[in-house]
């Protein structure tokens, strides 16, 4: 087993400098403390998260929304869940390295729990998936900047089933030591009203917890939203949507956008 699931997509979609990336969340949370966010809401903490996994610059705040209100959660472990766009392959991959890199430090990989996770649920491992994935390492060095010392897993998926991967997340909600991070961006390169009016089935579904109004979601991790959603409801967790935006608001460019929400889901 290697040791280091390293970094592939620093320097691209986040600041290979640990300084310029703590400048980039410092910047990112003064933006969140200017907003008007009711002290209800503002005591919630989630259970599990959506968030994008574009560059920074286009959806970091919108990730970052999420992890803030993570950020209490007394949860030992975080898994982070997300498409394989570049190797096909069926079923699950979970990365089986000892230690995952990010430009402040390396985090500690829960290998005995993944192990133990693999055989409950026939995990492989491929390890060419985990090479270049941006969807899971791009939400590194956020628990890294809010959780140090706290351990994580990577699960990147393929071809498989809603089912399968509602199965996984429902148990791993079950264990109130875990904390569950799905990743996936929405609609891609549509004119800015066509998106917004695809990505709003997206928003709905999760909204609302509607599974029905997912069929007509654009989201390159649109199985796993919609496998939250579905273990959502056996869980008896609310859902609360944080932010919507599309690459227009850094670009300009409203003929091509790329769609980004993030949301949590919680115990009431």
């Amino acid at each position: 087993m290697e040791s280091v699931r390293k970094m592939a997509v620093s320097g691209t979609f986040y600041p290979a400098s640990c300084q310029k990336l703590k400048a980039m969340f410092q910047t990112f949370n003064r933006k969140f403390e200017a907003l008007e966010i009711s002290p209800k809401t503002r005591k919630i903490v989630p259970n599990a998260v959506i968030v994008p996994h574009a560059g920074y610059i286009f959806s970091g705040y919108t990730a970052n929304f999420a992890y803030r209100f993570l950020a209490p959660t007394k949860a030992r472990r975080f898994i982070v869940i997300g498409p394989s766009h570049h190797v096909y392959f069926k079923g699950i991959s979970g990365s089986f390295f000892e230690q995952f890199q990010t430009p402040c430090g390396n985090l500690a990989i829960d290998t005995p729990y993944l192990f133990a996770l693999a055989k409950r649920f026939n995990i492989g491992f491929i390890p060419q998936a985990h090479a270049k994935e941006h969807s899971t390492e791009v939400q590194m060095p956020f628990l890294q900047h809010y959780f140090p010392k706290r351990k994580v897993i990577e699960l990147i998926y393929g071809n498989v089933s809603v089912e399968t991967l509602m199965n996984i997340i429902t148990a791993l909600l079950q264990d109130r030591e875990n904390a569950v991070i799905i990743s996936s961006d929405l609609s891609h390169f549509h004119p800015l009203k066509e998106a917004e009016a695809i990505d709003r089935n997206c928003l709905l579904g999760v909204q609302n917890l509607d599974y029905n109004r997912l069929q007509r979601c654009e989201a390159c991790g649109e199985l796993g939203i919609k496998a939250m959603v579905l273990a959502a409801k056996p869980l008896k967790l609310h859902s609360k949507l944080l932010d919507y935006r599309t690459s227009a608001a850094e670009t300009g460019d409203k003929q091509s956008v790329v769609g980004y929400m993030s949301a949590m889901f919680y115990i009431p």
